[in-house]
């Protein structure tokens, strides 16, 4: 695991105090990790239910949010974009048009463009997902097989059917770009646009 310490990826990880170590096991039991976070958020938000909108976000009249989520300091949620499962958005980030979120964080300065899908993921700060890229999360090709990531000379089995990527800070993702399932982007990585990063372990 120290291999893939989440703080080597995200640097300010270590500053919300969530306490599972593999960004996998975070994803499967995000809402239960954001409401671990409302519960000691402090003042400047707006409680709606198990959302917390703060003060200077913007959410647009037609954007879907399914709770428990945070959305953060100057954070921007556009029209038609839907965010379930479990979400958190750090400052100033931005989910555009048409782009939905399950079960994942996303760190300061971020931004999905539209038509993005991201599932079961870390994003760090500073990170630019273009139009149309997916950061997909299950293994269709093998019936929702445990994900297994090949990394450097390891081989991580996970133990979980979903999770979608890690993406380390400043990373750029291309449009139509995709990321498979049990990817780690190392920070400041670049994605081509129609890139596909895949690092499943096959057997």
């Amino acid at each position: 695991m120290k291999l893939v310490e989440i703080s080597m990826f995200i640097t300010r990880w270590p500053l919300l105090g969530l306490v599972p170590p593999a960004a996998w096991l975070v994803s499967q039991d995000c809402e239960n990790q954001i409401l671990a976070l409302l519960a000691g958020l402090g003042a400047g938000y707006r409680r709606h239910g198990d959302c917390a909108i703060h003060e200077s976000a913007v959410v647009e009249q037609g954007a879907v949010l399914k709770g428990p989520i945070i959305i953060g300091e100057g954070s921007f949620v556009a029209a038609g974009a839907y965010l379930r499962g479990g979400v958190y958005l750090g400052s100033n980030c931005i989910v555009g048009p048409s782009c939905e979120m399950k079960s994942s964080f996303m760190l300061g300065g971020s931004k999905l463009a539209h038509f993005n899908f991201v599932g079961d993921s870390l994003i760090g700060e500073g990170v630019n997902i273009e139009a149309g890229a997916i950061i997909a999360n299950y293994r269709n090709e093998l019936d929702g097989a445990d994900i297994k990531i090949r990394h450097g000379d390891n081989v991580i089995v996970t133990g979980v059917k979903k999770f979608g990527a890690l993406v380390g800070d400043g990373c750029k993702i291309g449009a139509n770009a995709v990321i498979a399932p049990g990817a780690l982007l190392r920070p400041n990585t670049h994605v081509p646009r129609l890139g596909l990063i895949d690092q499943f372990a096959y057997d």
